[in-house]
């Protein structure tokens, strides 16, 4: 099975706004040879037109809301989701209701250098969200070792794919 997670590429921000967080992560993934210079520019063009939000209250009210930022393939080196914890929530649009905004306290960023497997990653994070229970993802949610994020993650996403 291809590995869809990086430990260099698994996150834990401190930043306050949308913007600090794709400049900060951005910037990581592209000295680690992940992705292109105009990446993190067209991360939020992308995030402005196409809003990507989940509230995730219709899987489990007690689950913490999540976004899923991503931007176009050629932008991309690699496939792999990249895990933001944020320590602070931060503001998005939500992805149904864009004029609705959702207080998201994490992200999984899609880096798919595959025109054809965006849509299958995202199936893949929702499946995820939705068959592991809602007190493991609560668990999940909480770490804040970039190790144990990754092993958590390596290891649910054998289990479910």
């Amino acid at each position: 099975m291809t590995h869809l997670f990086n430990e260099q590429a698994t996150f834990v921000s401190d930043k306050k706004t949308q913007l600090e967080v794709f400049k900060e992560v951005s910037q990581k993934l592209l000295d680690l040879d992940l992705v292109t210079q105009d990446f993190e520019k067209n991360l939020i063009d992308r995030e402005k037109n196409y809003p990507t939000g989940m509230d995730l209250e219709i899987v489990n009210p007690l689950l913490k809301n999540i976004a899923i930022p991503h931007t176009e393939p050629e932008f991309v080196k690699a496939k792999l989701i990249v895990p933001i914890k944020l320590n602070q929530p931060i503001t998005f649009s939500n992805m149904i209701k864009p004029d609705e905004l959702l207080e998201v306290s994490y992200l999984f960023m899609i880096l798919n250098n595959d025109p054809e497997g965006q849509a299958n990653l995202l199936a893949m994070i929702m499946e995820f969200l939705t068959s592991t229970s809602p007190e493991t993802l609560t668990d999940f949610f909480t770490l804040t070792d970039t190790k144990e994020i990754n092993q958590f993650l390596e290891h649910q996403f054998k289990i479910n794919n």
